[in-house]
Formats: C-alpha cells, sequence, structure tokens
C-alpha cells in the first residue's frame, strides 16, 4: 500500500468538501488503484487528507491524468496557502487500518530516529486492542527519514479522551512515549471517508 498525506489551511471548508465529493462522483472511476482516504478539519482550519493507494506508481498515474490535474487546480483556488504532500511507501495497518465507521479521526505527526522500534510497537495489535477497545482501527505511514503520520480511528471522542485518560500499561508506556516525542496532534472531530 502506498500512503499520500495532504495538508494545507483552508477556511473555505464547504468548498473544499463540496470538491471532494466531485471528486468522488465524477472523477474517482478512472483512479486505477485508489483504495481511499481519510479527511478532515482541525480546529484551527488545518485540512488534512490520507489518501490510500495500491502503489506509488498507481497514484503518480492518477496524478498525471488531465481531468485530475484540473481538479488539482480547483482544489488549490480554495486553498488558504500552499500544501504539504508527504509520500509513504512503508505503510502498517492495525486491525484493517481502520474504518469508515469512525466518529472521531486523530492523526499524528512526528519523527523517529528508529522506525523499527516504531513498526515494533505499531504491531502489538492484540495488546492496543484490549488496551484501547475504542479504536476501531489505524495506518500508519513512514516516510524515508523517520517522519510518520498515524492515522487513528476512533468509536467516538468522547471514548478516545476517555481512553487516554487511563493512561498506557507500564509495559508500553516507554514505547509510546519515544514515539510521541514532539509529535503533532491533529484532531478531526468531524471526519469523512471515502472507499472504492
Amino acid at each position: 500500500m502506498f500512503i499520500q498525506i495532504i495538508q494545507g489551511k483552508c477556511t473555505r471548508q464547504d468548498d473544499l468538501h463540496a470538491l471532494a465529493d466531485e471528486w468522488r462522483r465524477d472523477i474517482s472511476g478512472g483512479a486505477t488503484g485508489w483504495l481511499g482516504g481519510t479527511y478532515g478539519f482541525t480546529d484551527d482550519d488545518m485540512f488534512v487528507g490520507v489518501v490510500r493507494f495500491e502503489s506509488r506508481e498507481a497514484a503518480a498515474s492518477n496524478s498525471e491524468r488531465p481531468e485530475q490535474g484540473a481538479w488539482a487546480a480547483k482544489l488549490m483556488a480554495v486553498m488558504d496557502g500552499p500544501m504539504e504532500f508527504h509520500d509513504c511507501d512503508d505503510v502498517m495497518l492495525l486491525m484493517d487500518g481502520g474504518s469508515d465507521r469512525a466518529g472521531f479521526v486523530q492523526v499524528i505527526r512526528g519523527r523517529v530516529d528508529d522506525p523499527a522500534r516504531l513498526k515494533a510497537m505499531f504491531a502489538e495489535t492484540d495488546t492496543i486492542h484490549r488496551m484501547r477497545p475504542d479504536i476501531l482501527g489505524a495506518t500508519l505511514a513512514l516516510e524515508a527519514d523517520g517522519t510518520f503520520t498515524e492515522t487513528v480511528a476512533f468509536t467516538s471522542e468522547d471514548a478516545a479522551r476517555a481512553g487516554e485518560a487511563e493512561g498506557a500499561p507500564e509495559s508500553m508506556r516507554e514505547e509510546l512515549e519515544y514515539a510521541m516525542a514532539g509529535a503533532t496532534f491533529y484532531d478531526l472531530h468531524r471526519p469523512w471517508f471515502e472507499s472504492a
């Protein structure tokens, strides 16, 4: 799997959401290898999109389509400024990778000097599921320099906050502190989802 993270400031949220609906309705049919996406806005108008493709080649092929280019120009026009794009070939899934039923999504961006350590923690699916039943699934996307984007789907924000308040078990506390040191959290209170 290949994941592209897109983010940028956007105060024209309704316009962007309408463009996303347009893409799904009119353009997604020709996007070979597109699997889906998770999208939303933070309270301070940061748009975050986490888009999944079968491969980097499929994503590149989609980007080269004329209709995709025309749509992307309309997207840029509604943004408040430039957008960031992060491409990740190194992807892990936790419990099938998430859920379109999530009531709350948290996107976490950070950087570690030992990606293998982070991946080992992420692979503790059974422990994480027992510890946090409010988590429906997640994806971990790693860039070559150790920058990571974790996208976590929760049943609801209330459940997520209750789980946070309980804290991690002793066995995972050190690893979580390592992974989250200096990380930025993007809370998507009203996420939306698209699937192929």
